[in-house]
């Protein structure tokens, strides 16, 4: 739960974006999801997009928060091991993490036409491609960062897909550890 009005604001901005979309999000309906006064979110937050990198760095800090202790593996990591834990965080973005990952993909739609929205996804999501580097390293990639990079382009698509339902439908839970398995094993060599 939220500790200040700040980070509600920031958490009921994601479950707006979620809920209602890119045009469903006001001012307004960001104080009626956080339960404030109306006028409480614009006093925080003058402009939409304050609001909105307020979001992505909210977004940012839960998603590192999820990500645990994928790159202090330490040591050379095991296959079996990256692959649950890979796999474990792509289930908790789909689940518990539901609302957070539609609004990420809200707002990467958003960012192709605003490049200041975009400059700010990219500089939060550096530091995910650099946790896979470091993971990958750990596991003994030769090419970690080359690698790294198209991991997270793999589990993004992966994550994608699971979430809009596209394609034939979604995996179950084997066959998206194998689908975590195919690309980590790829990745590696």
């Amino acid at each position: 739960m939220a500790t200040d009005r700040r980070t509600l604001i920031a958490d009921a901005t994601i479950v707006t974006i979620a809920r209602e979309g890119m045009r469903g999000l006001t001012h307004r309906a960001v104080d009626r999801a956080a339960g404030l006064p109306e006028g409480s979110t614009s006093y925080y937050f003058r402009t939409r997009e304050s609001l909105l990198f307020a979001a992505l760095a909210r977004m940012a800090e839960l998603d590192t928060a999820d990500v645990g202790d994928l790159p202090n593996l330490g040591g050379r990591a095991d296959l079996d091991e990256l692959t649950d834990l890979v796999t474990a965080l792509i289930q908790r973005w789909l689940t518990a993490g539901r609302e957070r990952t539609l609004a990420r993909y809200e707002l990467t739609l958003e960012s192709t036409r605003r490049p200041e929205l975009r400059a700010k996804m990219v500089e939060f999501g550096s530091g995910f491609r650099v946790m896979a580097e470091v993971m990958l390293a750990a596991a003994g990639s030769s090419e970690p960062r080359r690698r790294g990079h198209a991991l997270v382009a793999y589990l993004d698509g992966l994550v994608f897909h699971q979430l809009a339902g596209v394609g034939a439908g979604g995996f179950g839970e084997a066959d998206l550890r194998a689908a975590c398995r195919d690309m980590l094993e790829t990745a590696l060599h």
